[in-house]
């Protein structure tokens, strides 16, 4: 008898904010609910699943509430606001998964998994930082926080500038075999915003580092350990393009990892935005034989894992 159809979900940032909404723990805990009546459809559809969100806006605001409170309480270190991101973004997505399964009278339990992801101490991303946390600013704001706090600011697609940190590839899930205990009975929510980064001492022992993983890379790297069938990244837009926002937009439903290496080569993916995702996808379909990667919008997500719509990137 075959298994069920694993699929490893990555949820981008629409789906824990909204940006009607005041950036406030209530509005996301509002946000997540309703994203996870798509996520409990897709685990009613018979389909065993984990899920992975970012938490770059998030641990941005963490860093810059402790660093604002320094005076009176020693400020946190990256590693740590990274780790206090993945226990609030986790436990909202348990209580809203949970609340649409018992909806839909699926009774499954839902944890969060504190994970630890290890890097390359070494990784050339320490050198070039590129991965946006925190909120939006106007180019003077930018400018001024870069020469005040001596943060590297850089414009984000198109839509501001925001503070920017080192993002370097994961290497190894650290919780990958509790993960695996888990899987057939539970959800899991694990691999939060990249994974906490840390680097392997000599010893052996682990030691956290100031960078965010991103999101979609660790997800890959979730889904090929898991051995799962499909990787589904979820982000704000229905299918992947190329020549985004110009007159001559070309969307696309099928990619070979050939083609997508291609556009890729060619500079057609935002590197704060489109680019880890087709990247992640790549190596996904890359590395495992037969599987596939999808990315949609969460709000097409049953459809796409029905081959109605999305982008498919495949062997």
């Amino acid at each position: 008898m075959s298994r069920p159809k694993r699929v490893v979900i990555a949820l981008g940032g629409n789906a824990l904010e909204d940006k009607s909404l005041p950036t406030t723990a209530e509005s996301q805990l509002q946000v997540v609910k309703k994203t996870s009546e798509y996520l409990a459809e897709i685990s009613c559809a018979g389909y065993e699943i984990a899920i992975v969100h970012g938490n770059g806006p998030q641990v941005g605001r963490i860093l810059l509430a402790t660093e604002a409170a320094k005076e009176i309480t020693p400020a946190m270190p990256f590693d740590v606001c990274g780790a206090m991101s993945q226990g609030y973004i986790g436990y909202h997505i348990q209580q809203g998964l949970k609340l649409a399964l018992a909806k839909r009278n699926r009774i499954l339990p839902v944890v969060t998994v504190v994970t630890q992801v290890v890097v390359d101490k070494d990784d050339k991303a320490f050198q070039n930082p590129t991965k946006p946390i925190g909120p939006f600013y106007t180019e003077e704001e930018g400018k001024r926080l870069s020469e005040e706090k001596g943060y590297t600011v850089k414009e984000d697609s198109g839509r501001g500038w925001r503070r920017v940190v080192p993002s370097p590839m994961p290497k190894r899930i650290v919780e990958i075999g509790t993960i695996k205990t888990l899987w057939d009975t539970t959800i899991a929510v694990t691999c939060g915003g990249g994974g906490i980064p840390v680097i392997e001492n000599e010893d052996g022992s682990l030691e956290g580092i100031a960078a965010v993983i991103d999101k979609d890379l660790a997800a890959e790297r979730l889904a090929e350990d898991m051995d799962a069938d499909i990787l589904m990244i979820l982000t704000e837009v229905e299918k992947v393009s190329i020549n985004f926002n110009k007159p001559n937009q070309e969307d696309l439903s099928h990619l070979t990892i050939k083609e997508a290496e291609q556009f890729i080569e060619e500079g057609h993916f935002a590197p704060g935005s489109m680019l880890p995702k087709v990247l992640a996808a790549v190596n996904f379909a890359k590395s495992i034989p037969g599987r596939k990667a999808i990315i949609t919008s969460l709000y097409k997500a049953e459809d796409a894992l029905a081959g109605k719509c999305g982008t498919i990137i495949e062997s």
